[in-house]
């Protein structure tokens, strides 16, 4: 579960990098951020301007979940299931329910819509007997690439340094992406040299899950603030305009 879903953000954030690296190069647009996009298009093209974040958001079913459903009044009804890649999961009453993006809540609320033809007024008690666990990744200039799970509070530095530490090619210039909503990601960059001289020690920003560490190999001048953001292993089409 964990491989599949890291190779998809891995391969995101390659394109993320990518568009970093050659706007760095072409010099187009400096730090524009959705405030500078062109609202008046004729084509009615979407807002560059990403929805404000969730706030404390509830944890989402995704693919691979297991999910422990229990019938506190009908304990033959217990069983164990996993979110299939599409989404659904298959109860034993030979429904098929598709659960991806539900909160628990939400999730009860459609099992037991599921089994209204079998129970009355069911009560149905549901438990994440494994999930997707938070992550972090590292691109670019360092010693070991890839994704490392967050099992504890750490900031930019110490998880560079879980990644190996800068490679001889890195700098000191690292660029953190951090989702501020279900497609959009703001861009921030960090300079450790800085840090390293004992300087803005508020540059060495707390991780959260799914945020992306990238050191780029050469010096980046000019990038935007706010870059689309998925997880999809389709290359996004819109990584030429960076």
């Amino acid at each position: 579960m964990i491989a599949r879903h890291a190779r998809a953000c891995l391969v995101a954030l390659a394109f993320f990098a990518y568009g970093l690296q050659t706007l760095g190069q072409q010099g187009a647009g400096a730090n524009l951020g959705p405030d500078d996009a062109k609202t008046s298009n004729a084509e009615g093209k979407q807002s560059d301007r990403p929805a404000p974040m969730e706030r404390n958001p509830r944890y989402r079913i995704g693919p691979e979940d297991v999910l422990a459903i229990s019938f506190p009044l009908s304990p033959e009804l217990n069983q164990k299931v996993t979110v299939q890649p599409d989404g659904f999961i298959s109860l034993q009453n030979g429904e098929s329910v598709f659960v991806a993006g539900f909160t628990l809540p939400e999730l009860i609320a459609a099992i037991k819509k599921a089994y209204l033809g079998t129970l009355h007024d069911p009560i149905v008690d549901v438990d994440l007997a494994d999930f997707q666990r938070p992550l972090f990744y590292v691109l670019g200039q360092v010693g070991k690439p890839g994704q490392y799970e967050l099992r504890q509070d750490i900031t930019v530095t110490q998880a560079i340094a879980v990644a190996g530490g800068f490679a001889d090619s890195g700098k000191s210039q690292v660029f953190l992406f951090r989702a501020v909503s279900s497609n959009w990601a703001e861009v921030r960059e960090l300079k450790l040299k800085n840090l390293l001289n004992g300087k803005n020690i508020n540059e060495d920003v707390h991780l959260r899950p799914g945020d992306m560490i990238f050191v780029p190999e050469k010096t980046i001048t000019k990038f935007r603030r706010y870059v689309p953001y998925s997880f999809s292993l389709v290359p996004p089409q819109y990584n030429k305009t960076f």
